[in-house]
């Protein structure tokens, strides 16, 4: 597609938006490193719909009027407000210029309509408004359009004055926390894990022509299976002799014409067709022209990605299919804000960026978290080769103010959330609800998204209230991963897992807890291997399907990011995390036990709850004054602990003889503890150091030994292990065995009474 052309023709048109005044941003408590790249007179001038292009367009982006309104019902003002706007960047954004929240709020500008579009439909069009809103054109109402996350039109013809400025005014109402309509991770308090509101335009407005009979819509469906593309056109009336002249292009070149009705589903041939996958996001072009007779009355442009996604079966497991083989997807939960734009990218570069560094990370898929982004950020994913959870935002998303859940609201915003989005190939799953989150009517909208659109997974609920609904089966786990129990009719995934914390100094919008805290590189580069060597062995031997790590960025007061908030700093080496993220893709890890642990052979350890002697760990230490207890140790109700003997106090001191057999014939690089520990510990083989580990884990979990360790071990002979773990808050459980960690399958057990 011509893009260049289309981005041309919107900059020609700038001069025509008016500016009420010097603008100014606000300085937030982090900036992008986007942010000095904002221009007020070409803010966002990208084409805002790729996959529904047509070659004339005004973008209407760029300085307006503002002013607060007094209610969600006050009568338009007359004459000039009294400020101004960036738009479109959300009231409460440092971009926008503002930087406050205001519940109702006004919007008001100018512009003039081309005299080259003389006799055509003007359409204005909103890519989003958070909430409520209500658009005058030349001081009519033309209606009210409620929904923070799609895109509306409205037909402005009739309004438009024959000369001169025409006049737009918006108002916007959004009460946020106080409405229980969807709002995903928006809140009036600003805490944890929820962050500062979206009020107002977020996404590109912009006016279009079209003829009196033009093509208003246009569907998409892929299917590799019968090799063809099945395409829906759309037009807004039914005029006599209307016909659509279909062209499929490879990299400029046409491979298919057909000349077809509108307003029925046909189905193109695509001979041998390149397939999209993240390792070859092929695209295809297409062109769409309505005709009347001989003559072209309408055009668009747009392309698709020839792939299935689907749940296929392996070993007996199901397992997520892509073009009909396995492929595990792994990605990051991808939370779309931003330190001075709020839901809006400062740039379109910004916007790109983001998937490019989730691309160099090596991963294949991103999780977008309750929330949808403009079409323009599913173009990116698209080309990038990304695929892409989509997840519905949620209402009453962790909050102390808890509304009625507005479910018809829901229902309305799921239906254009999916309607809006269904012809992008990097979309592969809808996500409905996540952690439980007003969770509602869960078989009900899972069985009415399976109907709206049966090409892609359904996730009932990623880490939330489960039905059995659906085509996954998606728990969360933190900081390590974790695979849920078997299922016969669904896949399994582990929807968000990691949210390792690391401050930048200088890089951090405020300092807060997370899951775990580290502090260099080295430990959390350790720390993210250890995770993906979790995610290999779940694939291999549990049937995991997919998995989301905590996060691609810093989000305010989470500081979990992989990238800090103002994407200044890199937290940890790309190489080293996409190495990690290829071995949980591609690779396989087999286990094999030396030492059993608890979960499957709860062995007898000597314990003591006083601090011993400094020598407590050596080989040849003494401890026949010591108790005798079955493992693992801790206290009732900790998550995922086999409980054996009971532990209350602060510390506990264990130990455990153990022989295996002939090491010479392993590989003792492969050596691993299998731990379940909460919270520190440092474990000793023979009396060597052999981890000393931070934070806790709420299930067992595979941790690299030391070299010293691993070296100190003796073959059919006698060894000790050691541990000593301190107990600081929540749950408490200590339990660990050893397991060689291979990548290829044996059935040979070291293991010896």
């Amino acid at each position: 597609m011509n893009f260049k052309k289309l981005i041309l023709i919107a900059a020609l048109s700038l001069p025509l938006i008016s500016s009420a005044q010097e603008w100014q941003p606000k300085k937030a408590a982090l900036m992008s490193k986007f942010s000095k790249d904002v221009d007020p007179k070409n803010v966002l001038s990208e084409y805002p719909r790729p996959q529904f292009a047509r070659n004339r367009w005004l973008n209407l982006n760029g300085l307006w009027q503002f002013q607060p309104a007094a209610n969600r019902t006050e009568a338009l003002p007359a004459g000039d407000l009294s400020r101004s706007i960036l738009v479109p960047f959300a009231v409460e954004s440092a971009l926008s210029g503002v930087m406050e929240h205001h519940e109702s709020i006004w919007y008001r500008r100018k512009f003039n309509v081309p005299g080259s579009w003389k006799g055509e439909r003007i359409l204005l069009h909103f890519g989003a408004v958070d909430y409520e809103t209500e658009v005058f054109v030349n001081g009519k109402s033309l209606g009210i359009h409620t929904g923070g996350y799609d895109p509306f039109s409205f037909d402005i013809t009739a309004q438009i004055k024959e000369t001169g400025a025409q006049d737009i005014a918006l108002r916007v109402y959004d009460p946020t926390d106080k409405g229980g309509f969807p709002r995903g991770k928006q809140t009036l308090n600003p805490q944890g894990i929820m962050y500062t509101s979206v009020t107002g335009i977020w996404q590109t407005v912009w006016l279009e022509p079209v003829p009196q009979t033009s093509i208003s819509d246009l569907k998409i469906v892929p299917d590799i299976d019968r090799s063809v593309v099945k395409l829906f056109v759309q037009t807004d009336k039914t005029t006599q002799n209307l016909e659509v002249a279909i062209q499929i292009k490879d990299k400029g070149k046409v491979i298919q014409t057909i000349t077809v009705q509108p307003n029925t589903e046909i189905s193109v041939p695509v001979k041998n067709a390149k397939l999209w996958s993240p390792d070859s996001p092929f695209l295809y072009d297409l062109s769409i022209a309505l005709k009347q007779g001989s003559r072209n009355i309408d055009a668009v442009e747009s392309y698709f990605g020839m792939r299935k996604i689907s749940i296929g079966e392996e070993n007996g497991i199901k397992k997520m299919f892509l073009n009909n083989k396995f492929l595990f997807q792994l990605g990051p939960l991808d939370q779309g804000f931003w330190p001075d734009g709020g839901y809006t990218a400062p740039t379109d570069a910004a916007l790109r960026y983001d998937l490019e560094m989730i691309k160099k990370f090596g991963y294949n898929m991103v999780r977008k978290h309750i929330k949808v982004e403009p079409y323009r950020w599913y173009y990116w994913a698209d080309k990038l080769g990304l695929m892409v959870w989509q997840d519905m935002p949620s209402p009453n998303s962790y909050t102390e103010h808890v509304p009625p859940v507005d479910t018809a609201a829901f229902s309305s915003e799921l239906t254009r959330m999916i309607k809006t989005h269904w012809n992008s190939p990097s979309i592969i799953s809808w996500v409905v609800f996540n952690e439980s989150q007003a969770q509602h009517n869960t078989p009900a909208l899972v069985q009415k998204v399976k109907q709206l659109d049966p090409t892609r997974l359904v996730n009932q609920a990623s880490g939330g209230s489960h039905y059995g609904v659906g085509d996954v089966m998606d728990i969360h786990s933190y900081p390590p991963p974790d695979v849920p129990a078997a299922s016969a009719t669904q896949t399994l995934a582990c929807g968000e897992y990691g949210g390792i914390g690391f401050i930048i100094p200088g890089h951090t919008w405020k300092t807060g807890p997370t899951y775990i805290m580290i502090d260099n590189e080295k430990e959390y580069l350790n720390l993210y291997d250890q995770f993906a060597n979790d995610l290999t062995q779940y694939k291999t031997n549990n049937g995991l399907s997919a998995a989301v790590y905590t996060e691609i960025t810093d989000v305010e007061i989470e500081l979990n990011g992989l990238l800090t908030y103002d994407r200044e700093v890199i937290k940890g080496s790309i190489d080293k995390i996409r190495a990690s993220n290829e071995r949980a893709i591609k690779g396989n890890i087999y286990l094999r036990d030396i030492l059993a642990n608890a979960k499957s052979d709860a062995k007898i350890w000597k314990y003591s709850f006083s601090k011993p002697f400094s020598n407590w760990f050596s080989k040849e230490f003494n401890d026949q004054n010591w108790q005798s207890g079955k493992g693992g140790f801790g206290k009732e109700g900790t998550p995922g602990a086999v409980i054996g003997t009971p532990w209350t106090t602060s510390d506990i001191w264990l130990r455990h003889e153990f022989r295996v057999g002939d090491l010479s014939k392993i590989n003792k690089d492969e050596l691993m503890l299998s731990i379940h520990h909460d919270d520190e510990c440092e474990v000793y083989i023979n009396g060597v150091k052999a981890a000393d580990i931070k934070g806790f884990t709420p299930k067992y979990t595979l941790v690299a030994i030391e070299d010293g360790a691993k070296k100190a071990l003796v073959s059919n002979g006698k060894n000790v292990i050691a541990i000593h773990c301190h107990q600081t808050i929540g749950g408490q459980f200590i339990d660990a065995g050893l397991t060689l960690m291979s990548k290829k399958d044996s059935n040979t057990s070291l293991a010896k009474k």
